[in-house]
């Protein structure tokens, strides 16, 4: 069973949280988003509605349908957990989902166009930009000072643009002469 397309990765599910089939979450970003949600996509079972939703730090607690006792609860560890991009809430101006950077150009810091964002990984300590480019595919580190966010109309992000301070040669193809 495979991810649905136009979904977000919010984490993973941890084990079990009592004996009535509560699910610790381990949540990527901010944990009241995931609160607010009525449905999420469980890797392996598919689409689940949330009964009920706890905050528990540093994740949350969910209450899915169907899932009603301890083992059930375990049979979910280590399951990545999804939310369809449009069930997510909404947010605050000049803050953005990474799902929204996905099919933006990327410019260098003299305004030209190097390439479009395909996706945003979580690789642990640091979350990196897919991008394909003229020579391939290649990874931006998605950290302030490289790399800013700009802002298009009301506040969602409209480009990803590369700073002077950027190390030179991030989407360069292999053996590239410089």
């Amino acid at each position: 069973m495979s991810v649905p397309e136009n979904t977000t990765r919010l984490g993973h599910l941890l084990g079990p949280h009592g004996v009535q089939g509560g699910v610790k979450v381990y949540v990527l970003g901010d944990s009241e988003q995931v609160l607010a949600l009525k449905r999420v996509w469980v890797e392996n079972r598919g689409w689940l509605k949330v009964r009920r939703s706890e905050p528990l730090a540093p994740g949350v607690v969910l209450h899915l349908t169907g899932v009603i006792t301890r083992e059930g609860a375990e049979a979910l560890r280590g399951a990545q957990l999804y939310a369809a991009d449009a069930d997510l809430p909404p947010l605050e101006e000049g803050s953005y989902y990474y799902h929204e950077l996905r099919g933006l150009p990327v410019f260098d810091a003299g305004s030209t166009r190097l390439g479009e964002v395909t996706d945003v990984l979580d690789m642990g300590h640091q979350d990196v930009l897919a991008v394909t480019y003229a020579g391939g595919e290649g990874f931006l580190p998605l950290q302030a000072p490289y790399v800013v966010i700009r802002a298009g109309e009301g506040g969602r992000p409209a480009a990803v643009d590369l700073t002077e301070d950027a190390p030179a040669g991030l989407l360069e193809a292999d053996g590239e002469d410089e």
